[in-house]
């Protein structure tokens, strides 16, 4: 059928969201296989609720497309070849509809798109929250608030950053704090995961497809996220507030005291902050359950030697769940003498409660060791030369039970690690005192 001369050839979909009067939700059920019955009811509900309309003229009065009936869309005369304009009315105020009941949740460009509409919106009646996944960061990062999604755009703005590393000054997505809450999961400029290296592994599971798949990989992980909130309930990710990503993998911001910590995704913690904007930092896993128990692990070290040392450790926790083997632990700046270390170590498995530490110094230095020991036997100088650490204690802070706790070395005599030595650490806040006497 042709469209008349004075009637611009575009297609016009129109969303009617009726009165609830009724007592129907206003929302609509997610498009998939539905039984006979399911489908009938849902027909039923449509007419009550939401209509679909489709307009090809001027003075069309509109042919319904109905739910899960792909045919209607052939009886309505469709076509394809001609553009498609899409208006979605929202609700009309007959609806008896509250606007801080909506919640917009918008991906890429998409976050920016809820954030004008809630800006809109604003004039009269702001919306209940905005949730931006990933926001553009192209032509919006450094942009005015006007300009981008901003905290200003719903009574609660959050927004997760996964994708913020700069390629030629340009990063996918954006990296400033544009919310109330905004969560950088490991980081925020890249995600576990999706490096190219993990190419081969897609390309398995889905061939061609796996290479826009890798690359676009660390951008929809904040929607994968999202969702992952709300498919797991039961172990929602927990994200801390801090300064800047170096402090975080220090261990240093594992606080929840004063709303310094929130969850992330669906059941995010809605309050507005006194600031315009919180920035929290969490670890994930590289697949969903991405939850991971975030540790922050301080040990104090007294280096014996006159220079800095810089050797790798692994440990071993046990918990009264589960035990985890050989967890590497790099000191890139090297230990000095008589400084405290912090660092962050995660677990992808709840081990419980923490009651046993295994630290290994994993250098294989044998033949320092050995010349070590023989100058220890047979001294060449007025004073020996050793190699060994002098470990005073390790105190452990679980992020999300915020449960502090002090290890001691299961032998109180021998204090000293050497390269390739092993030695065990036991809970000690009873025998704190007597462990201060012993290190003097």
């Amino acid at each position: 059928m042709e469209s008349s001369p004075c009637v611009s050839l575009f297609l016009v979909l129109c969303i009617f969201i009726q009165s609830s009067a009724h007592g129907h939700g206003l929302g609509l059920e997610l498009l998939g296989r539905r039984s006979r019955a399911a489908e009938t009811k849902e027909t039923s509900q449509e007419t009550k609720t939401t209509r679909f309309l489709l307009f090809k003229e001027e003075t069309d009065r509109g042919c319904q497309i109905r739910l899960n009936h792909p045919d209607t869309l052939q009886q309505c005369g469709f076509n394809s070849s001609l553009p498609l304009v899409m208006i979605i009315h929202g609700w009309l105020e007959s609806a008896q509809f509250s606007p801080s009941n909506v919640h917009l949740i918008g991906y890429s460009l998409g976050a920016h798109v809820a954030g004008f509409a809630g800006s809109y919106m604003g004039r009269k009646h702001k919306i209940g929250r905005i949730t931006g996944l990933d926001a553009a960061g192209p032509l919006f990062e450094r942009a005015s608030p006007s300009d981008r999604l901003s905290p200003d755009d719903a009574d609660f703005v959050d927004a997760i950053h996964t994708f913020t590393r700069e390629h030629m000054g340009l990063s996918v997505g954006i990296k400033q704090p544009i919310a109330h809450y905004d969560f950088y999961p490991n980081g925020g400029s890249f995600q576990p995961g999706c490096h190219l290296l993990e190419l081969y592994k897609h390309l398995a599971t889905h061939g061609f497809n796996a290479i826009t798949r890798t690359i676009k990989c660390a951008h929809e992980r904040s929607v994968h996220l999202f969702i992952d909130s709300l498919l797991h309930a039961g172990m929602q990710s927990t994200a801390y507030l801090c300064k800047d990503v170096d402090r975080f993998t220090q261990g240093l911001c594992l606080s929840c005291k004063k709303g310094r910590c929130n969850t992330l995704g669906y059941h995010t913690r809605r309050e507005r902050p006194s600031k315009k904007s919180r920035s929290l930092f969490l670890m994930t896993r590289a697949q969903p359950p991405f939850r991971v128990y975030h540790y922050q692990f301080k040990i104090q070290f007294i280096n014996q030697t006159e220079k800095p040392v810089e050797p790798s450790f692994a440990m071993s926790l046990l918990g009264t769940k589960e035990e985890r083997q050989k967890i590497p632990i790099t000191l890139s700046k090297g230990i000095i003498s008589n400084k405290t270390y912090s660092f962050l170590i995660t677990l992808d498995v709840d081990i419980g409660e923490l009651i046993m530490i295994k630290f290994k110094w994993e250098n294989r230095a044998v033949w320092a060791n050995v010349w070590n020991t023989v100058q220890i036997i047979i001294p060449w100088g007025r004073e020996p030369v050793y190699s060994g650490l002098i470990l005073k204690s390790i105190k452990v802070k679980a992020g999300e039970t915020q449960q502090r706790m002090t290890f001691c070395s299961e032998n109180m005599n021998d204090l000293q690690l050497h390269p390739t030595q092993e030695k065990t650490f036991v809970r000690c806040e009873g025998n704190s005192k007597k462990l201060k006497r012993k290190i003097r």
